[in-house]
């Protein structure tokens, strides 16, 4: 099973820097730009995993925090894995301890997943969160959710919690997915809709493992889930030395 029948427009546009520092540096002051380019509100998926915390951590640091409008600001999650949230596997943790616990973001502006009850209802609150503050219940090609859909790609091509062959490839009317039996903890993730609902998207990989999965999603690998995100906007890549294809 694959998400073959999606046909995204373009490869994306490449940033690559020398090293993982560079990188880090490099993706934290764009996005800290395309913050305050903005007007009004803010909307930011987050990725979870390893790559993205010292984005999170590097924005922390007052230079740049200072910057940010934090009150403008509201934060989602591509994914989650169904554990609580003081759980050293919660991708909503991660955030917190690298960004949140030290930027003054109101807490009704941090949208976690919820990781109570079962993955279907948590999936099904979680779609509602999204729809109460998109405002409708369907999404508008035109009125973008995020602003920044910020995602990363695993040695398998997988992004957010959408795993080769897994059924939620296919799935075009819910918002949220549980995701069950395909790692040993359920998760929770953003279907390709609203992972493409986005103004700008932009993955984050860094390392030589990394190279050959992105390659892949830049030809729109049909069993590359990273390569058929399909966003209404912008397409970034922003990627070391090591993670970056050949040209």
């Amino acid at each position: 099973m694959t998400g073959s029948s999606r046909t995204p427009a373009a490869s994306g546009t490449l940033h690559v820097y020398a090293t993982p520092a560079e990188l880090i540096e490099g993706a934290a002051k764009w996005l800290v730009e395309h913050i305050e380019a903005s007007e009004d509100r803010y909307a930011l998926a987050l990725s979870g995993g390893s790559t993205p915390k010292p984005l999170y951590e590097r924005l922390a640091r007052p230079d740049l925090a200072r910057r940010i409008d934090w009150k403008r600001v509201h934060l989602f999650w591509g994914d989650e894995r169904f554990v609580p949230h003081d759980h050293p596997d919660s991708n909503y943790r991660m955030a917190k301890l690298a960004l949140i616990d030290h930027v003054p973001i109101p807490p009704a502006n941090v949208h976690a997943v919820p990781t109570d009850g079962t993955p279907e209802s948590a999936a099904q609150r979680y779609a509602r969160t999204l729809r109460d503050f998109y405002g409708a219940d369907r999404l508008d090609p035109n009125r973008p959710l995020f602003d920044l859909n910020l995602l990363g790609i695993g040695d398998d091509g997988h992004t957010a919690s959408l795993f080769p062959g897994a059924p939620q490839l296919l799935e075009e009317k819910e918002w949220v997915a549980a995701v069950v039996g395909q790692k040993p903890e359920p998760r929770i993730t953003l279907t390709y809709p609203v992972l493409d609902s986005a103004d700008t998207v932009a993955f984050l990989a860094q390392g030589a493992a990394k190279r050959e999965p992105v390659a892949r999603a830049r030809r729109h690998d049909p069993n590359t889930p990273a390569g058929l995100v399909a966003p209404r906007g912008d397409l970034l890549w922003f990627l070391d030395k090591a993670a970056a294809p050949a040209q």
